[in-house]
């Protein structure tokens, strides 16, 4: 069968499901069109009739990771633990989230929940905190997963210490209420 009859069983909604399947098994580093057209048993080519390029499909991957978020009517700081939590759902899910909003790409469900929940809350300037929330949210869940890769193989420095989610939800939260401001003491009254 050519490439292009064994395509034809795959669409958009496939490749990207064993692309996330990979993505949790290689990591992004090791996420090539090749490696999945190969689990597809297809030539890479035959993706570029889903996808126009690479960075297409890691878009819709982190809109993937993202989407649950859409329907999340939460208070900010539950709201905030969701999104992390949807980032840490796949391995290396923060830094694919975190590389294709840096270049513009994908949908910003995520951003758009925080804008809501700080609009319901009051806050100032909610698109602005949203942003700087989003930025906060994708840095300390990248820095924890890369910690947490490390850990697994063994390469974290002793001075890093011994666990790398140790005060996670601690520090997580602190930075979120000071980032959201108004919106906290204002939910909270």
């Amino acid at each position: 069968m050519t490439p292009e009859h064994n395509s034809a069983r795959h669409d958009r909604d496939s490749v990207a499901d064993v692309a996330l399947a990979l993505l949790d098994e290689v990591g992004l580093a090791d996420l090539s069109m090749r490696r999945i057209a190969a689990r597809l048993d297809v030539q890479p080519s035959a993706l570029y009739w889903h996808f126009s390029s690479k960075q297409e499909l890691l878009a819709a991957l982190s809109d993937r990771i993202t989407a649950p978020l859409r329907a999340v009517a939460d208070d900010v700081l539950p709201l905030a633990r969701r999104v992390r939590d949807a980032l840490f759902t796949y391995r290396d899910g923060a830094e694919l989230v975190l590389s294709t909003s840096a270049l513009g790409l994908g949908s910003s469900y995520a951003q758009s929940a925080l804008e809501e929940a700080l609009r319901r809350a009051g806050a100032d300037d909610p698109q602005d905190r949203a942003v700087a929330l989003m930025h906060f949210i994708l840095g300390h869940a990248t820095l924890v997963q890369q910690r947490m890769h490390a850990d697994s193989y063994g390469a974290a420095s002793p001075a890093a210490g011994d666990d790398a989610t140790a005060g996670l939800d601690r520090i997580f939260d602190l930075g979120i209420t000071a980032l959201a401001g108004s919106a906290r003491s204002r939910s909270a009254a």
